[in-house]
């Protein structure tokens, strides 16, 4: 993704999050939280109007750190003069009680943006931080983790540069950058070799064309269709040796379904030359932040 293309993410994502902690409807642009009513942070009212103060963001845990862009674009939608200096860059391994970095801003400013700021930090740091537990997994095998669209809605853009950020790659962005045939489509269209034939028909020459299978007759079908890029779901061990073995190096095979931190280097050890995970963005646990006042 083009640096232009994620900085409109971002400030489509960090917009939506204030409008809906400052109960902001989505098609109004109203933004004060210097007054009651929605677009105001009732309990930043307590502090003075004018008050310039200085926070640091501390973490709690061990992890990698991913998402200062939205943390800084939060802060500075609601005080452009606010300054942010990082001493931690997205990728790099933070600790305990270090601090991540220095704002100096209006306070009020500041208290509202604190909790949507945080909420990004913490849940795309936890994002890279669990990506690269499983690249760190696999480490000396020539094998490529990959996401999912399995993101929480809404964040996709975000999930899959924390993805980026924690050593994985990312599969198609949506429905409309490539084309996975899954097992109804199959069905819809009257086989392996009816559905590969339409997909290259519509398909331009650049655009992936990924086939899912269930079985090793299904993949010996999907090669006999000059399937390139053919996803093995839910095999075992033993048949995802079988489907490399079979294959060839003819197509790319891609190891995909319930596969944890305990069974990944498994995997990786038959062969296979990518390993999807859904759980990589669907089941984010956040990493323990904390904004503190100076």
């Amino acid at each position: 993704m083009r640096p232009e293309e994620l900085a409109r993410h971002i400030q489509l994502n960090v917009t939506a999050a204030l409008n809906e902690d400052l109960g902001i409807a989505p098609d109004t642009s109203k933004s004060s939280n210097s007054k009651m009513g929605p677009g105001a942070d009732l309990t930043a009212q307590l502090v003075p109007e004018n008050l310039i103060t200085t926070a640091s963001i501390i973490s709690r845990q061990k992890a990698y750190l991913c998402g200062t862009q939205w943390l800084d674009y939060c802060f500075q939608r609601l005080d452009q003069n606010c300054i942010i200096n990082w001493s931690a860059k997205d990728g790099d391994f933070i600790k305990p009680n270090q601090v991540l970095c220095n704002i100096r801003g209006n306070a009020r400013a500041m208290l509202t943006a604190e909790r949507t700021a945080l909420n990004f930090l913490q849940t795309l740091s936890g994002t890279t931080t669990l990506v690269r537990s499983y690249v760190n997994a696999v480490t000396g095998i020539n094998v490529k983790i990959m996401d999912t669209r399995k993101t929480l809605p809404g964040l996709r853009a975000a999930q899959k540069y924390a993805v980026r950020i924690g050593g994985g790659l990312n599969q198609r962005s949506g429905l409309f950058d490539g084309i996975l045939i899954k097992e109804n489509h199959i069905k819809a269209a009257g086989g392996i070799s009816k559905v590969m034939a339409l997909a290259k028909r519509i398909a331009p020459s650049d655009l992936p064309i990924q086939i899912e299978v269930e079985t090793l007759a299904q993949l010996k079908e999907a090669l006999d269709a000059n399937a390139k890029l053919i996803l093995l779901d839910n095999f075992s061990m033993m048949n995802l040796r079988r489907a490399v073995s079979l294959t060839g190096k003819r197509a790319v095979l891609e190891s995909s379904g319930n596969i944890n931190l305990d069974k990944v280097c498994l995997v990786a050890e038959t062969g296979v030359d990518r390993i999807s995970i859904g759980s990589l963005t669907k089941d984010v646990l956040a990493v323990d932040l904390s904004m503190r006042f100076e």
